[in-house]
């Protein structure tokens, strides 16, 4: 599985990720003076990474549009109590690190079910092979399947450092916990699934 090929391609093309977080605060001022075009010039300069989040936090699930939209209305509701003493995207990423978790622990969450080749497709390499790509769908779809026998917690912690690559500190601030503690829920998330991965393939095995 590559985390990091992830498909941003329904949402057009990515706006560039040069602007600086001073240009960001400017935008968030506009909007709190009552400027709401400013707040469109937010989403589409954030779109894109916002989706690649939820991607990595949930799979390619059906329902990444739906969170997608209230992550920025979360956004929006939540602009007046951003001070600018955090980076926006860290602001932002606590918030999709929120409705996630509620995703994972909402009452009608769905079941786990196999995605669908176009949904794993957007994380396969496109220029593979054919039976390279029918490899790496599998192999992502096991992926996710384990990861979602996982306490949510421990989930989102062992995406946001193994998957995403953020530091123990930085994982810390996106989900307002302390380093000790994400430290532990990856430590016991990589046990967890390195455990589920062995018996799986001792299951695998049997004739």
């Amino acid at each position: 599985m590559n985390p990091r090929s992830v498909a941003e391609d329904s949402h057009g093309p990515c706006p560039s990720r040069s602007d600086s977080d001073l240009e960001d605060i400017r935008l968030v001022e506009a909007v709190r003076a009552g400027d709401e075009r400013k707040f469109s010039e937010l989403y589409r300069k954030h779109v894109c990474w916002v989706y690649a989040r939820l991607t990595r936090l949930l799979g390619p699930i059906a329902e990444r549009d739906d969170l997608l939209q209230e992550s920025f209305l979360g956004l929006h509701r939540a602009l007046p109590r951003f001070r600018g003493d955090a980076r926006l995207t860290t602001f932002l990423h606590r918030i999709v690190v929120n409705v996630s978790y509620e995703h994972l622990t909402g009452a009608c969450r769905r079941k786990w079910l196999p995605f669908s080749q176009s949904q794993l497709d957007e994380l396969v390499e496109p220029s593979a092979s054919p039976d390279m790509r029918a490899e790496q769908r599998q192999q992502v779809a096991q992926a996710f399947l384990l990861l979602d026998e996982l306490k949510p917690k421990k989930r989102i912690a062992f995406a946001l450092v193994a998957i995403e690559g953020m530091t123990l500190a930085e994982a810390a601030a996106v989900m307002g916990a302390s380093e000790d503690a994400v430290k532990q829920r990856v430590l016991q998330a990589r046990r967890e699934l390195e455990q589920k991965s062995a018996r799986k393939a001792r299951k695998d095995a049997l004739p």
